[in-house]
């Protein structure tokens, strides 16, 4: 009997290592790779032979604001209220005749002082290098759609045919 586990490689080959296939479209935006494999899938096109790939990575990390003993202190508060409100929650459901005002108000006023103090002590361990909150993603700045090889000519075919964006007077044959 075989064991599976949790590190296991898919059994589709072709959601491990790098993608193949023949390059058969390439947009400036995500949303337009995805309206021409929409297009595709609305032409009937076996889109499980499709991969869309963005290339041309790059982190950019967009600062959200100045960060202080104040800030650190109010993110944390709230935060820590959030844990306390969970855990407020909890002992209110396996109590059963408990009241509000002895359970769940005190467990969130100790979870936002908890959260203060840990987010005023994790500040201030930083010692001033990252003053700072930022938001990070990783973005493309090119998406090429590829298709296996043995169905790539069907699909460029397929794709000339796509209306430009907006243009509502043509239709998909289904036929």
């Amino acid at each position: 009997m075989r064991r599976m586990s949790f590190m296991q490689a898919p059994r589709d080959p072709r959601l491990s290592g790098q993608p193949r296939g023949d390059e058969i479209a390439a947009y400036e935006t995500y949303a337009e790779a995805q309206r021409a494999v929409d297009f595709l899938a609305d032409s009937e096109f076996p889109v499980q032979k499709v991969t869309i790939v963005g290339t041309d990575l790059k982190m950019v990390e967009r600062i959200t604001g100045r960060r202080t003993y104040a800030t650190a202190a109010l993110q944390g508060a709230a935060s820590g209220m959030w844990l306390g409100l969970f855990l407020g929650l909890m002992f209110m459901l396996l109590s059963p005749g408990a009241d509000l005002v002895r359970i769940f108000l005190p467990a969130v006023l100790i979870g936002a002082g908890f959260g203060m103090l840990w987010g005023v002590v994790g500040h201030a361990l930083t010692g001033g290098r990252r003053d700072f909150s930022s938001t990070s993603q990783v973005m493309a700045s090119r998406f090429a759609v590829l298709c296996l090889s043995e169905s790539a000519a069907e699909a460029r075919n397929l794709l000339a045919t796509m209306p430009a964006e907006g243009d509502t007077g043509r239709t998909v044959d289904r036929g």
